[in-house]
């Protein structure tokens, strides 16, 4: 049986980029840029002044100073008049420095008159100038491919004038669950029926990484349905299904996935829970059979799917940081396989810690919704001390995430 790594190693080696698509330049936030956007121009164009002053002849202003002051520039100003020795121009952020001046004097270090200032201290040549090229040179690459698009980059992809950006195209994944026992939100629920939330959690999970979720419903216990269903989801660049992948009588989909062309990469992982988790190839293209349980299908998405389809919209960074916390309990376990426990996390002055809390039975959804991350804990001890320091990889999303 496939360990954990080997596992995720499989998948993240066996899937590709999908497409990639130009959009408008705010569309891309968020986006993954395709291709590295090289300055068509200097950035600034020309030497402006970085304050509100005087623009002056350095070299008039080595001693305290009285200027003419003989024009006034404001900012987008497109003409200027020449600093003559002994005069200086009133200039505003941003204009132009005006021939024959060499730095800026702000206001508040002046003393001025009415066609006049005094300057009283030392004026260094280039002070208070923003130098054409000083921030971005024609040719440089201000952003790489690969760079997840932040505000900062839409700031400098206006700046430069892309008005449209290439970026990876969002991949659109398929999302089925299975089972005669499942009734769709909303729906009547009787004895021995339960909502539907897989689909749901999934799909939330997927629009929240920026895919497109394809919700394609519910393949009831037979083979028909499953077969009509799956087909479909195979359209997609991703298909994930939940339940119906263990070896029970009714547990359909690996069986009708192979009739249908697909090739299955691995069928089980060392790992609890999670254990029945499937992945496979259709044509290049992905499908991830996850369990059933609500809590299996969402620890599974976080660390086998999630990954993968990050990288297939063309993200370098894939995996979310795995931080080492010491227990705040003592916990036991049986040995032989790798066990994910759901933790909340608190910062100290001495590091993360880490508690078990609640039920961890993956019928108990509670524990998901409140857990911080998950404890690795390794498949040959089976007792870990309190304060003994532990894997836990946090979900929470303001931690950087590595590479994958």
């Amino acid at each position: 049986m496939l360990t954990f790594i080997e596992a995720r190693s499989i998948i993240l080696n066996s899937v590709r980029p999908v497409g990639t698509e130009r959009v408008m330049l705010l569309d891309a936030i968020g986006r993954i840029l395709a291709d590295e956007i090289k300055a068509p121009w200097d950035m600034p164009l020309w030497n402006n002044s970085a304050m509100d002053g005087y623009a002056v002849r350095s070299e008039d202003c080595q001693t305290s100073v009285t200027l003419r002051v003989t024009g006034y520039i404001p900012a987008g100003a497109t003409d200027t008049c020449i600093v003559d020795p002994g005069c200086t121009v009133r200039i505003m952020t941003g204009a132009p420095i005006p021939p024959g001046a060499d730095a800026v004097v702000p206001f508040e270090e002046t003393e001025e008159g009415e066609q006049f200032i005094k300057i009283h201290s030392q004026v260094k040549k280039g002070q208070h100038i923003r130098f054409a090229g000083e921030d971005v040179k024609a040719g440089d690459t201000v952003l790489a491919a690969g760079t997840v698009i932040a505000p900062p980059g839409i700031s400098m992809l206006a700046s430069l004038g892309s008005a449209f950006v290439p970026v990876y195209r969002k991949a659109r994944v398929a999302i089925l669950s299975t089972g005669d026992e499942l009734v769709e939100l909303g729906g009547q629920v009787s004895a021995g029926q339960i909502i539907n939330s897989n689909t749901l959690s999934l799909a939330a999970a997927v629009r929240e990484i920026g895919c497109e979720p394809v919700i394609i419903g519910i393949a009831r216990d037979n083979r028909a349905s499953h077969q009509q269903l799956l087909r479909e989801g195979l359209n997609a660049d991703a298909l994930i299904t939940s339940a119906g992948v263990s070896a029970g009588d009714r547990d359909l989909v690996r069986e009708v996935l192979a009739e249908l062309g697909v090739q299955q990469l691995f069928w089980k992982v060392d790992i609890k829970p999670g254990r029945p988790t499937a992945f496979g190839l259709n044509a290049g293209k992905p499908v991830f059979s996850l369990p059933g349980n609500p809590v299996s299908t969402m620890m599974t998405f976080e660390e086998f799917v999630r990954p993968a389809l990050l990288k297939m919209m063309g993200r370098k960074r894939v995996i979310k940081p795995t931080v080492k916390a010491a227990l705040k309990e003592d916990v036991r376990k049986k040995t032989g396989r790798l066990h994910l426990l759901r933790v909340r996390l608190e910062a100290g002055s001495d590091g993360y810690q880490a508690s078990v809390f609640g039920d961890q039975s993956t019928g108990i959804l509670r524990t998901m919704v409140q857990a911080d991350g998950f404890a690795f804990l390794p498949p040959e001890k089976g007792f870990f001390a309190k304060g003994e320091l532990v894997d836990v990889h946090v979900l929470n999303r303001d931690f950087e995430m590595e590479e994958g």
